[in-house]
């Protein structure tokens, strides 16, 4: 077996499983998880409808590249959605089967496993945010590399302070993953950012990926998350060891098509092509033409985006009585420091559990010690991917639970 294997780490569903073995919920009260960010609200009928349409897909193999429609619906989407004026839909866009597997691969593609092999000192270093989506870390050992993780400060909005990494530490970097609105924390990366982030990449040649996949989840329509190909076109550079990836799982409510994109520098989606002919994740035709319907409506999107304002904006006062909790800048999570219950992050959600049956997901489990500290530490993170309603009950038990624990 690879070896490799040996260096990861049980997933984070993996460890609320297991802190959670021997307890037994209050079997008065249904259960209501707000601890996997699975999207809940029904999948639009246009999407349904095309699948439907295009089962005769199935008899043929799909492109690795996609059709062309595909592509250009997606590119369509990407200049009308980042305010650019042009991109190429044959070199600039490339379908995925979902921005996790992308998201996976690219590090497997991009990453020098022979760096370090004379002299681990060189080893290639994949810097992540800390909490982080795990794949990350998973791809940067897989693909020989060694993760580096940058702390979020609350201070900053929970945005990583990418001063701290000592000169050695770019120097060796050869991947940056960013994820931008962040899971767990929501958090936007600014303007400002960027252009700190596209320096650095110039200064040292690494690659950055840009994960938005929560990119369309926001609670103001007039001010979208800012996007990494729409920084560099604003600071008036091309899309050089640049690429984003998005997908239709959040903001079109189709976790299970499992339907996405990379799109960004030409001459890395070149050499990714290459690797994914070989990589056999193809998106099936019946996805492709189903995805097309999907990218080309913003309607179901703004419906979409509606019932998360109305949930957030309800849930989140009710939390903030009895939580250092706010209302994030996107994304559909809470980021909640419980510290103020006197209980730790895992006894927080044991005891919940326990007593209300509900589930949150330990913020200690999305992050890593590093630097002296695990910044997920004292928080809980709370995906509100129910119905409205669900939510509603589900954050009034926290509050009954919260009001218990004080004397």
């Amino acid at each position: 077996m690879n070896p490799l294997l040996d260096t990861l780490q049980s997933y984070p569903f993996e460890k609320l499983r297991v802190l959670f073995k021997d307890i037994t919920p209050n079997a008065g009260l249904r259960h209501i998880s707000f601890g996997i960010g699975e999207p809940k609200h029904p999948t639009p009928a246009l999407i349904r409808d095309a699948i439907v349409a295009s089962l005769d897909g199935l008899s043929s193999y799909p492109a690795t590249a996609g059709t062309p429609a595909l592509r250009e619906s997606i590119a369509n989407w990407v200049k009308a959605r980042y305010g650019l004026p042009a991109i190429d839909a044959n070199t600039e866009i490339l379908p995925v089967s979902g921005s996790r597997e992308a998201l996976f691969a690219l590090a497997q593609a991009v990453v020098d496993p022979t760096a370090g092999v004379k002299d681990p000192a060189k080893r290639a270093i994949v810097l992540c945010p800390n909490p982080f989506y795990q794949i990350y870390e998973g791809a940067a050992l897989l693909g020989g590399g060694e993760p580096y993780f940058v702390n979020s400060d609350p201070a900053r909005n929970f945005a990583c302070d990418y001063s701290q990494v000592p000169e050695e530490v770019w120097a060796r970097t050869q991947l940056l993953y960013v994820c931008s609105p962040g899971n767990p924390t929501g958090a936007v990366i600014t303007l400002d950012d960027w252009r700190e982030l596209f320096a650095l990449s110039d200064r040292y040649g690494f690659v950055i990926a840009s994960d938005e996949c929560y990119s369309e989840i926001y609670f103001d329509e007039a001010t979208p998350p800012l996007g990494g190909l729409e920084a560099a076109h604003k600071l008036g550079r091309g899309f050089e060891r640049l690429v984003m990836l998005s997908s239709l799982s959040k903001r079109s409510n189709a976790p299970g098509m499992r339907s996405g994109f990379v799109a960004g520098d030409a001459a890395i989606l070149k050499q990714f092509l290459l690797y994914r002919t070989y990589h056999g994740a193809a998106l099936s035709p019946v996805w492709q033409s189903a995805s097309i319907a999907a990218w080309g409506d913003e309607a179901h999107v703004r419906e979409n985006r509606a019932k998360y304002v109305k949930k957030f904006s309800t849930v989140t006062p009710m939390l903030a009585d009895v939580l250092d909790v706010k209302l994030p800048d996107a994304a559909f999570y809470l980021w909640a420091n419980v510290a103020r219950t006197g209980l730790a992050d895992t006894a927080f959600a044991q005891r919940l559990y326990a007593d209300y049956n509900v589930t949150v997901l330990p913020g200690s489990f999305l992050a890593r010690e590093a630097h002296g500290t695990n910044p997920g530490k004292d928080f809980v993170r709370m995906a509100l991917v129910a119905d409205v309603e669900e939510c509603i009950e589900g954050a009034q038990r926290i509050v009954e639970f919260c009001r218990s624990l004080k004397p």
